[in-house]
């Protein structure tokens, strides 16, 4: 049988590219190898991680009730029932989308997929037979993996020594963790069982967590997590990671020289990014040409070399998120349909969801600068936002960036209660060419968090009103 667009991997890229190429009207198909879809994100990655992080921050705010008036003792941790809770909401998502794959008519096809020439995937089944499809198109939608430390051998058990899947499933609460790698998956995960009673120990190679946001977000969210009770050794090579009687060891040596230091834990978490997964696609064989990271090499419009394959999501470049997969997997789809699918890689949102959260969307500072553009800085806390103090809920503040000369904002940054819902506003008003003085015209209910962010657009066009 001969289809419009075959895509292989059903992750937030795959499987929305799917939907909308059915939805316009494409003769559509998905290869998965796993027995469900939702790839790493919706199994192992975003949604079993948001399950938890909810949990346990519910679990961390009781202690903050005497506060509002509500006596309630202290709270009990049934980690069982925590996990089944993560486990219920992964099995809620698939479900879902094992329904929307019927309703728009989408064949699946279990396997593994390879690309033997365009036009043509073989699928290997679980049971070793071969089934050839024939298709106009084919959309990668691999992914990525776990990158490991470079130059470190790591025997990772998921059960000692863990990737952010072991960190979802531990037994019981470890007394000691140490991360390896102070990004998203790290602080998120750290954050959990710091949450729980963990003492948890980030290595950072960088001289800061977060690398790429914001510097004055990233440094001031550092001290938030140190109040927490996070651990912190920036600036920091990891050159060793081995099981103990303990647990596990790390050792690390300061980038800049200086002696070795090594740190036990009951369990290391390996959170040093990911990396694009292409490993049995037949990529070489196909021609499909790769980049010197090891990702896709596609066009301004997802095409790679060989025409009718194009790729999309963590495989290619670009910020490995689920919701830039997602709209390319749109893009991908009206073009092969004959639209003109485009993303705006200019305002694609980025959120940590710790407690509390980090959002950002556009440039920081630090790109600004380097990119020589005269820009205004409009900032507004939340200690002086009356919804956050009835909430309890002041640090962090908002953060605007706008060019000097227009007033056309260029990046908004966000670290506080809910930030990655208000930052939503910034990245329609930057999607429309908008000025921190539309945003800061626009009314706000009152009263609420996002009124911060009007505040800070006002501090950016002229002067805030409630400071």
């Amino acid at each position: 049988m001969a289809y419009d667009v075959v895509v292989i991997g059903t992750g937030p890229g795959g499987y929305v590219c799917a939907i909308k190429a059915a939805q316009l009207g494409l003769k559509t198909a998905v290869v998965e190898k796993r027995p469900t879809h939702g790839g790493t994100c919706v199994n192992v990655g975003c949604i079993p991680s948001k399950a938890l992080l909810h949990a346990s921050e519910m679990f961390a705010e009781v202690s903050h009730f005497d506060a509002l008036g509500v006596e309630v003792g202290k709270p009990k941790l049934n980690l069982k029932q925590m996990l089944a809770h993560k486990d219920q909401t992964v099995d809620q998502n698939v479900k879902g989308l094992d329904f929307l794959m019927k309703k728009n008519k989408i064949d699946v096809l279990r396997g593994t997929g390879k690309i033997v020439a365009a036009g043509k995937v073989s699928v290997t089944g679980d049971d070793g037979k071969v089934q050839d499809v024939e298709t106009k198109n084919i959309v990668i939608a691999t992914g990525s993996d776990v990158a490991g430390i470079p130059g470190v051998k790591v025997d990772i058990d998921e059960k000692v020594i863990v990737s952010s899947t072991g960190a979802l499933d531990f037994a019981k609460v470890p007394a000691t963790m140490i991360v390896v790698g102070g990004g998203v998956i790290g602080l998120e995960l750290g954050s959990v069982w710091s949450r729980l009673g963990t003492k948890v120990t980030v290595v950072e190679y960088l001289d800061t967590i977060l690398g790429g946001m914001d510097g004055e977000v990233a440094k001031q969210f550092q001290r938030m997590l140190a109040k927490q009770g996070f651990e912190f050794k920036l600036s920091s090579k990891v050159t060793g990671v081995v099981k103990s009687k303990k647990g596990a060891t790390v050792t690390f040596e300061p980038v800049k020289g200086g002696g070795a230091e090594t740190v036990e834990a009951d369990v290391v978490l390996i959170a040093t990014g990911r990396k694009p997964y292409t490993e049995g696609l037949g990529l070489a064989e196909a021609g499909v040409e790769l980049d010197e990271r090891g990702r896709v090499k596609t066009d301004g419009h997802l095409k790679t070399n060989v025409a009718g394959i194009y790729a999309i999501g963590d495989v290619i470049a670009g910020p490995m998120l689920a919701h830039k997969a997602e709209d390319e997997g749109v893009a991908v789809a009206e073009i092969i349909a004959g639209q003109a699918g485009h993303v705006n890689y200019d305002v694609i949102p980025g959120v940590v969801y710790t407690s509390p959260e980090v959002a950002s969307v556009g440039k920081t500072e630090e790109e600004l600068k380097k990119a020589g553009i005269d820009y205004k800085v409009g900032k507004f806390p939340f200690t002086a936002n009356g919804r956050a103090r009835a909430m309890l809920k002041t640090d962090g503040f908002v953060k605007i960036l706008a060019d000097k000369a227009t007033d056309r904002v260029l990046g908004a940054h966000i670290v506080g209660f809910g930030a990655g819902e208000m930052i939503h506003e910034a990245a329609v008003l930057m999607e429309f060419g908008g000025s921190s003085e539309d945003l800061a015209r626009t009314c706000h209910a009152h009263p609420t968090m996002s009124e911060a962010v009007k505040e800070a657009a006002l501090a950016t066009f002229f002067k805030p009103i409630h400071i």
